[in-house]
């Protein structure tokens, strides 16, 4: 969820939906009480029961909130990183007889445990900055990976090894994670959660 500024509540809904049973997922709230609007998730068949590790940071606003506030509230993700950047406003367009509109904000989104997301964001279960690897670091990165002759295009086969094929997602995967210690900590949850739960 880092830097996702947000989309559709529909589709806030349907992504959070998909890790949580039961229970509200958000609910919009304006001045009048009797006007508050529930969002439930429902039960189905494809819903994904893995441990759930989500990054947030201050680019993360709106949509993507609502499903951070969610998930932390379910107790159905751990949420990591830093404080998201709190746009919960609910915005409604008026449309004028000259063809143009007003918008106004009409109510706030509040995460199922009531808390409002306007201008207060939330707050991860783990802060954990990113830290940017310095040019020299990125370069001690880089050199770590020793070249061989396997590794080098049109290299001679050995003839007793079937030829392997290079994942080039793999590679990439392995690069991001070398320089993103937000993700590299990430991983290492989604691997200890089971095990983490188990612990009384």
């Amino acid at each position: 969820m880092r830097n996702n500024p947000g989309g559709l509540l529909g589709q806030a809904v349907s992504v959070a939906d998909t890790f949580i049973e039961d229970g509200t997922i958000v609910y919009i709230q304006g001045k009048d009480s009797a006007n508050r609007k529930d969002f439930y998730a429902s039960k189905n068949a494809s819903e994904v029961k893995v441990p759930v590790v989500v990054l947030i940071n201050a680019g993360s606003a709106s949509a993507s909130e609502i499903v951070a506030g969610a998930l932390q509230d379910h107790k159905r993700a751990l949420i990591m990183g830093e404080r998201s950047f709190g746009k919960g406003s609910v915005q409604t367009i008026i449309p004028m007889t000259d063809g143009s509109g007003i918008k106004l904000t009409t109510a706030l989104y509040y995460t199922p445990n009531g808390r409002s997301i306007q201008a207060k964001g939330i707050e991860p279960d783990l802060r954990i900055p990113f830290l940017a690897p310095t040019a020299d670091e990125d370069k001690a990165m880089r050199k770590r990976f020793t070249v061989r002759e396997k590794d080098l295009s049109r290299h001679l086969e050995n003839g007793s090894e079937p030829q392997k094929v290079k994942d080039k997602d793999a590679e990439l995967s392995k690069e991001r994670l070398e320089q993103d210690n937000q993700l590299r900590m990430a991983l290492e949850l989604v691997k200890t959660l089971p095990k983490l739960k188990e612990i009384n």
